[in-house]
């Protein structure tokens, strides 16, 4: 990627599955299964859907045995590294590693005591399995919070680093920390406060952000500070729709501070009095057309054939369109004349042409 990538906080590696995280690894985009675990057949489409728009880690909720039971299968359905998220029942994590998942999301504090720590550190020991010890602003122990008066940033911290020993007491230093609270100013101030006290890598996330808009907002705002800041080594967009969702704004958080990228970059103008098609539209068909494409450049979508070639010079390709006619561009050299109101259709031809050339390029 570009030099202006911010340098990343060096951590120590962990493994799950077949990837490494931390240790100046890239970071990884994951989410979460909203089907019914005990379903199999809608939680691997739902996971191959993930993956193809770009998921690389899938968290599944198991609330039973049953959901349980239908790890094993899960497992055998997809290659996707996958972790299990466990509340409360010792017997579900150590399950979850049994049926060959990659790692375990728990909080070894409300796992069911000492003895049943030990269980499921033996468990992940016994399998290779990474624990992420997660904590959220919403189930801080109670003396933390009359300690704190709240879920402050300290809080939160507190409450991770006690479960990060109850880990390390056992010998165990595959663990991985996520500190999410709904708030963006806490979320940040915890995570600083944390990167300066251990070296484990670190998922990081706003909780419960909100809908498509506030949540990628949220989680823009949030995750982009931490980013920029060179904390964090995987990261989930918590949003309150579909899943796959997510993996638009968490790779277009990641693009936008030059630290990775996946698929075209669309960049378009906000249109104005001189805008003379429905350039609205034309993003937006573009957007969705080029949605399932892995190939990364640039492409741009302009609503002037005046100044769009100009303004969008450093495009791979773009289209700037005017009163029955678009003008096809690359790299601000005008390449196609388009008339007619039917821009799409040509620009589309276009870029096919433009990537079966790279393509050409790239094997010779």
């Amino acid at each position: 990627m570009e030099s202006s990538a911010p340098s990343r906080r060096l951590t120590r590696p962990v493994r799950l599955g077949q990837l490494v995280l931390g240790d100046g690894q890239p970071i990884r985009v994951q989410s979460m299964t909203n089907t019914d675990t005990r379903d199999v057949p809608a939680t691997l489409a739902q996971i191959e859907r993930l993956a193809a728009a770009g998921c690389e880690i899938v968290r599944l909720a198991v609330p039973d045995d049953q959901a349980a039971h239908a790890l094993r299968a899960i497992r055998a359905g997809t290659c996707v590294p996958l972790v299990a998220d466990i509340h409360f029942d010792h017997r579900l994590a150590v399950m979850a590693a049994e049926a060959g998942l990659d790692g375990l999301r728990i909080n070894p504090g409300n796992i069911g005591g000492e003895q049943h720590v030990d269980t499921v550190v033996a468990a992940a020991k016994d399998k290779g399995l990474p624990i992420r010890i997660g904590v959220n602003s919403g189930s801080l122990e109670k003396h933390l919070l009359a300690k704190y008066g709240g879920p402050t940033p300290e809080a939160l911290v507190e409450s991770a680093l006690g479960h990060v020993r109850m880990l390390e007491k056992r010998n165990f230093d595959q663990i991985k920390i996520s500190l999410k609270s709904s708030s963006v100013p806490v979320t940040v101030a915890a995570y600083r406060l944390m990167s300066q006290r251990v070296d484990y890598p670190l998922h990081i996330g706003i909780t419960e952000a909100g809908t498509l808009l506030r949540g990628a907002v949220k989680s823009s705002v949030g995750l982009g500070i931490l980013l920029a800041e060179g904390i964090g080594d995987t990261l989930r967009v918590s949003l309150t729709h579909d899943p796959e969702a997510e993996m638009s704004v968490a790779w277009e958080i990641l693009r936008s501070l030059s630290i990775r990228a996946r698929g075209p970059e669309i960049i378009s103008c906000p249109t104005c009095g001189r805008t003379e098609i429905n350039l609205i539209g034309l993003a937006e068909e573009v957007e969705a057309r080029l949605r399932h494409c892995d190939e990364v450049f640039t492409v741009a979508v302009m609503g002037c054939v005046v100044n769009g070639p100009g303004e969008a010079r450093e495009a791979d390709i773009g289209i700037a369109g005017g009163r029955n006619l678009g003008i096809v561009f690359r790299k601000g050299k005008v390449v196609r004349k388009i008339k007619g109101p039917d821009l799409m259709t040509g620009f589309m031809e276009e870029i096919e042409k433009f990537l079966e050339e790279r393509q050409e390029e790239n094997r010779t």
